[in-house]
């Protein structure tokens, strides 16, 4: 996982890159790579601010085909950070000039959010070759892009969000699963619950 401080500095590395809009929403949803290769325009509401997750992309022999999510809770809406609304703006109206520029025209509701330069999308496993390249290139911290997942959940977690959130943001099958991967990283002190029980007897 990545610190604040490294997260900081690997967007601020990939300024101008195009792992940059890509990166900064895996930090800002926690979404799974084959959900973010998935995305649709419409998919994304930045008024609303809201993301919703509709179906995955993967890679087989025939090529890339999309399926529906991973979990029966991985189809999810969620909100998006305004980091996060502010970059995927500059992406859009950069997609749209690169379309304009070659021929595409202006993007259906159905075309993807993140593409290869001919419009198509981007297949997960050569996602995570040109962030491993990235990595040794531009001396990223060296964690898989699979990591930035798991940097967004322990965002929340020691930001002290509730679990279910977490585990709604995440797609999980349930929160008894989040708390299975993440529990090493929620705060024992238990001051708050003791602090509880006074406020009732106090009342009493």
């Amino acid at each position: 996982m990545l610190s604040p401080t490294e997260v900081a500095a690997t967007l601020t590395a990939l300024a101008g890159h195009r792992l940059h809009p890509i990166v900064a929403t895996f930090l800002g949803t926690g979404i799974r790579r084959g959900e973010l290769c998935g995305l649709q325009w419409a998919d994304i509401d930045l008024d609303k601010a809201t993301l919703k997750v509709e179906r995955s992309l993967e890679e087989t022999r025939a090529g890339v085909k999309l399926k529906p999510p991973k979990t029966k809770n991985g189809r999810r809406t969620m909100s998006l950070p305004s980091v996060t609304v502010e970059v995927l703006q500059a992406h859009r109206k950069a997609a749209l000039e690169h379309r304009l520029r070659i021929g595409l025209g202006r993007p259906a509701p159905d075309d993807p959010v993140f593409t290869l330069p001919d419009g198509d999308y981007w297949g997960p496993d050569y996602l995570s070759r040109v962030w491993q390249q990235a990595v040794n290139k531009l001396k990223l911290p060296k964690v898989t892009l699979h990591a930035l997942r798991h940097t967004h959940a322990s965002t929340l977690i020691r930001g002290k969000v509730d679990l279910i959130t977490v585990a709604r943001r995440l797609g999980h099958a349930s929160a008894a699963f989040t708390l299975q991967v993440y529990g090493h990283l929620i705060d024992r002190d238990d001051t708050t619950a003791a602090q509880a029980i006074d406020a009732v007897f106090a009342a009493t």
